[in-house]
């Protein structure tokens, strides 16, 4: 390990421990406390398991908690079973990156943007009941709860909306590393059928290399707040969103049993995970039973393509709704049963232009700051593995899911007593903060993969032609890596651009971004101002991937190699 290996590790793993995972240790420790009792500012000063008896005793704490198992477990189920089937279904028709390029628009789109497009859509004066008005002779919206509905069944359709998309593009990079026509081939010829193929051998090569980011989706899915807003049951909601209103009540005891009910939603998490592992511990042993046993086994192949049905149905419903915030930002009327705007109009965007160009400049600026950071450190942190001449270590891969895999209303009202203390709470420094906490880990994964992908020969060369370690950083890695440092780049907007709980509660509610914006207005009767600050928060991300298309193109379009194009 050279010396400059040696001190640029050191530095990048002190800004990862002590700028990202010691506020979030913190965070939970200031939550932990006040679970029980210990609130300084209020005179509580005595540990007590009062917060917990307060919390059972909340109206609506055991209907919150059942939702929550609900939706956030059957959302993520579905759309595992989905994306595998649809998958299995269409794999050798669909390239990694053509997947990429057809999911682009689903994973940039934010959730709480997805959410009010699906709201659009979904809601009894929506764009389906407008379509099925003439058949079904509804001169008026029907009497139907198809949003905030009870059952949270709209909440875990839009979670299915975004997962996915995203689930997809995970299990076809992992299908990249599996010789996957090989094993269906000789899967055939010993008389199995697709499906059967998929489930005894492909899949069980799939699911270590996706383990981690389902965990990620199980956990964002049972901590989901922006989305729960818009589409989930409004009273009681789920314990995500019940938690966070505790934490906003005007009176400032029910900080006690909100820290308690924070703690109960890092709990679920955990157990869920737990339960992740048991059910994929007994599944393993079943299926080396059930290989054992022989047999080919019933066919499996109606069922995948149903799968690949569904998602095609969520991908039309996901077009729907995008289409709809673009729409409803320039109607100007649109009486029910009416399929399209009566009168169109741009007044919806001058009306409201100061309002939200204050929300679209913040909103740019948290973006721009907090993905350069995370660049910055990802680079870093790469390029001192490779000085030190290391791969990444277990214990590293735990510290860049670690942001990931807690929720957020766990350590975020900690967070914030913690940026008090400092004198940061309420400002633009506190959000890129607690921004960077959630964009470094998605940069980072999204970058390290091509980074230590890279052909070692280039960098050997440039030494051998003289050239030190930050020469061949700036000339010879970073221009040949622009394409994925970009895309990494444009996740890294797309990730800041969705960030509401952050944003709410280290900005104080001061820092109005076009996502907390477009969070309220969603409960208000204008949709054509909804409209708008939904279609400018799902732009943002959409310029971005675009950026992160054309610019290596431009750059590098006398250089097939490095544009994708096959070197001659």
């Amino acid at each position: 390990m050279t010396r400059d290996g040696r001190l640029l590790r050191a530095t990048v793993l002190g800004l990862v421990t002590f700028g990202l995972i010691a506020p979030i240790v913190l965070g939970l420790w200031q939550t932990g406390r006040a679970a029980f009792g210990i609130l300084p500012a209020l005179g509580q000063s005595v540990a007590t398991a009062q917060p917990w008896h307060d919390l059972a005793a909340l109206p609506g704490f055991a209907a919150s908690l059942r939702l929550t198992l609900v939706t956030g477990l059957g959302a993520t189920l579905l759309s595992l079973l989905l994306a595998t089937g649809f998958c299995a279904a269409v794999h050798a028709r669909m390239t990694t990156v053509a997947g990429a390029r057809l999911l682009t628009p689903f994973l940039a789109i934010p959730h709480a943007a997805m959410a009010v497009g699906l709201a659009f859509v979904l809601a009894p004066s929506g764009w389906i009941a407008r379509l099925l008005a003439p058949l079904a002779g509804w001169t008026r919206p029907p009497d139907l709860a198809t949003v905030n509905d009870s059952w949270g069944l709209a909440l875990t359709l839009g979670l299915m909306i975004k997962e996915v998309p995203f689930l997809l593009l995970v299990i076809l990079s992992a299908l990249s590393q599996i010789p996957v026509a090989r094993h269906l081939a000789a899967g055939r010829a010993l008389g199995y059928g697709r499906g059967i193929v998929w489930i005894k051998i492909i899949m069980p090569q799939v699911w270590p290399l996706i383990r981690l980011p389902v965990w990620v989706v199980l956990a964002y899915a049972l901590s989901v707040v922006d989305m729960a807003i818009i589409l989930g049951p409004s009273n009681p909601p789920t314990l995500a969103v019940a938690v966070t209103r505790w934490f906003t009540d005007p009176d400032p005891t029910m900080i006690l049993p909100a820290s308690a009910g924070a703690l109960v939603q890092a709990l679920i998490v955990g157990l869920a995970v737990a339960l992740l592992v048991a059910v994929e511990q007994a599944v393993k042993r079943l299926g080396r039973w059930w290989l054992r046993r022989g047999g080919r086994g019933v066919s499996a192949g109606p069922g995948l393509w149903a799968a690949g049905l569904a998602v095609v149905a969520l991908m039309a419903v996901g077009l729907l709704a995008m289409l709809s915030l673009a729409v409803w930002s320039v109607t100007w009327r649109w009486s029910f049963p009416q399929a399209l705007p009566e009168s169109w109009s741009l007044r919806p965007w001058s009306g409201a232009r100061d309002s939200w160009m204050r929300a679209l400049a913040n909103t740019l600026l948290l973006a721009a700051t907090t993905t350069a950071l995370s660049l910055a450190l990802a680079v870093a942190w790469l390029e001192g593995e490779d000085r030190a001449r290391r791969t990444r270590a277990p214990w590293a891969e735990a510290l860049i899911y670690l942001p990931l895999l807690i929720p957020q209303i766990g350590f975020l009202y900690g967070l914030n007593v913690g940026f008090l203390r400092l004198g940061l709470s309420g400002g633009i420094t506190a959000v890129i903060w607690a921004q960077v906490l959630f964009v470094f880990p998605y940069v980072m994964i999204a970058l390290s993969d091509p980074w230590r992908a890279l052909d070692p020969r280039l960098t050997r060369s440039a030494a051998a032609l003289g050239a030190g370690p930050g020469r061949r950083l700036w000339t010879v890695k970073l221009p040949v890596l622009l394409r994925p440092i970009l895309t990494a780049a444009a996740i890294g907007v797309a990730v800041s651009v969705a960030q509401y709980l952050p944003t709410l509660f280290m900005g104080a509610g001061r820092v109005a971004t076009l996502t907390t914006e477009a969070v309220t207005l969603s409960s208000g009767s204008d949709r054509r101002v909804t409209g708008v600050y939904a279609t400018l928060q799902a732009g943002l991300p959409f310029a971005a991937y675009l950026a992160a298309v054309l610019l290596p193109a431009i750059v590098h379009r006398n250089r097939r190699a490095l544009s994708g194009g096959t070197a001659t």
